[in-house]
């Protein structure tokens, strides 16, 4: 039953459109010009920031970023491959001048830190909330997993950031795919 969900979502995905509108060459600030994320936190700590959120140019501007999006917390593939291709890689970004190595999913900023806890990543990677898709949807890196009955949600993606500016792109053709947006895949191409 899953696989047949899988089959048809990847058949939905592939007739949408195979890559997504942001490109080698775009600016991630200006392709979301009025976004801001939320970093995975407690419920506790969400109240006392006053609910605050980070603007996509703060995570961005000066900085060299590598930056994975994933279907969402909790999911199989996310949580047996993708993270930890990435946490198990962190001292590899770091030594190759990477200043944050971020983790975002169409999820709440709480579900983000619990789920990070639970894989012992939060100290090596940070976890953002894309809490209402605002990000993907300015990326175009949305895909509709209703049939997996996940709603909106992101495409599997990795990407390499300069001071905002998009160096390396990778996009899986279908969510379940885990090809081109692995940690080793985009540490080869910084």
């Amino acid at each position: 039953m899953a696989s047949a969900m899988l089959k048809r979502t990847r058949m939905m995905a592939q007739s949408l459109r195979s890559y997504a509108s942001i490109s080698v060459g775009s600016d991630v600030t200006v392709a979301a010009p009025n976004v801001s994320l939320q970093k995975a936190r407690s419920w506790d700590e969400g109240v006392s920031s006053k609910f605050s959120t980070t603007p996509i140019k703060d995570i961005f501007k000066g900085k060299n970023v590598v930056i994975f999006g994933l279907p969402g917390a909790y999911t199989g593939v996310c949580s047996m491959q993708h993270v930890p291709s990435y946490k198990n890689n962190i001292d590899k970004f770091k030594a190759k001048g990477i200043d944050s190595v971020i983790c975002v999913a169409v999820n709440d900023p709480y579900t983000m830190n619990g789920w990070a806890e639970k894989l012992q990543a939060k100290d090596a990677i940070e976890f953002y909330g894309d809490f209402d898709g605002s990000f993907h949807k300015s990326l175009d890196l949305t895909i509709d997993l209703s049939a997996a009955l996940l709603g909106l949600r992101s495409h599997r993606w990795s990407a390499y950031v300069v001071d905002g500016n998009v160096k390396v792109l990778n996009v899986e053709e279908a969510p379940s795919d885990f090809k081109v947006s692995g940690g080793d895949v985009i540490l080869g191409e910084i």
